[in-house]
């Protein structure tokens, strides 16, 4: 797996610095750019389509917080594409609770109340999911990388998956 913050000489965080990222990611765009290969060598020609194709997705990932989160599981090998993950009990028991109220939500549109139930209720799981989530992080970004944190961190990169489900339900929903 190529690593993103090797590429851009960055230390492995979970808040990477924003304006060093798009510093690095101009200036190996200006390095790497395919025009400035066109006269090249095919071999040539291909490294520098590998290594701008390479730096657009460092630059994809590094700039968005919940892609970085799950690089950096990847990279440490915790994350698997596709995934099937069990959240906790406790966890899916207050999504079950959101998500009936999302139903009367859906079944009565007209009743306010619902929907402001819903939002109310999605709005301060992301908001406690960032508060906690930001406590691991930032622990991580200090120094203590270790597997026990990352593996906290698995479990709210899932948590806020589960959520963001939720509020696309409710987008949809919305847009009729």
């Amino acid at each position: 797996m190529d690593n993103y913050f090797e590429l851009y000489q960055l230390p492995l965080r979970f808040h990477p610095d924003a304006a060093t990222i798009k510093a690095k990611f101009y200036e190996l765009s200006r390095l790497y750019h395919p025009d400035r290969f066109s006269q090249a060598p095919q071999e040539e020609r291909d490294e520098s389509l590998k290594m701008a194709a390479l730096n657009n997705k460092a630059y994809k990932t590094l700039g968005n917080p919940d892609a970085t989160m799950s690089y950096i599981l990847k990279l440490h090998g915790l994350l698997e594409e596709e995934e099937k993950y069990s959240l906790a009990p406790a966890f899916l028991m207050e999504m079950m609770d959101l998500n009936e109220l999302l139903s009367e939500y859906e079944a009565e549109p007209e009743n306010d109340r619902y929907k402001t139930q819903v939002t109310g209720t999605l709005k301060s799981q992301l908001e406690q999911w960032e508060q906690e989530v930001l406590k691991l992080t930032d622990k991580f970004d200090a120094g203590e990388q270790n597997k026990e944190l990352l593996l906290q961190i698995k479990d709210y990169y899932f948590r806020k998956k589960y959520l963001l489900r939720i509020q696309e339900r409710i987008d949809r929903f919305a847009a009729r």
